[in-house]
């Protein structure tokens, strides 16, 4: 089936479509929802829950844009929700403009493999891990986070600020 009869089918309820649109979008959407949390069962958890999401909302999807970005849209804000329930960012800390310039070593990102790199981000504070998420993967602003999870925007900047510097002290002690 091509996309557009995956979802029509979808939208008739045809099992068939169900079935090939999960295997077609389970994997990404597996790493989506690992970048947000960092054990396999709640992410499990949240694609099963963003799948649900995808088969019950599935006649928003209006045809224009990208059906896989709608999809991943889905899911994150699946993430989103989970996060806020679980209060992630009361141990975020606001440190308004001051915060500290980080100077990778290019070298050692480029050194590493896509999966390791996962792998240190999985293992960020969830607060930290969710901002980065958010602005450095999917591109929001900081005045989208802000608005997201209900914080300040200056906050939103050094939750990022903060993941970065830790992101590269973990690099720097691998290589």
């Amino acid at each position: 089936m091509n996309e557009q009869q995956l979802i029509e089918g979808c939208r008739k309820g045809e099992r068939l479509a169900q079935k090939e649109l999960y295997e077609t979008y389970s994997r990404k959407m597996m790493g989506v929802c690992l970048r947000y949390v960092n054990d396999r069962e709640t992410a499990r958890d949240l694609l099963q829950d963003g799948f649900v999401k995808v088969f019950t909302s599935i006649d928003s999807y209006s045809g224009t844009g990208s059906f896989e970005g709608w999809i991943r849209k889905i899911f994150v804000n699946c993430a989103l929700e989970f996060l806020r329930k679980s209060d992630v960012m009361k141990e975020s800390v606001d440190l308004g403009n001051t915060y500290e310039l980080v100077n990778p070593d290019h070298s050692a990102v480029s050194a590493m493999s896509a999966n390791e790199l996962m792998k240190l981000i999985q293992d960020l504070p969830a607060g930290f891990r969710t901002v980065f998420n958010l602005f450095a993967i999917e591109g929001f602003s900081h005045r989208e986070i802000s608005e997201l999870l209900n914080i300040t925007e200056s906050t939103s900047r050094s939750q990022y600020t903060r993941a970065k510097q830790l992101l590269q002290r973990k690099i720097n002690a691998l290589y």
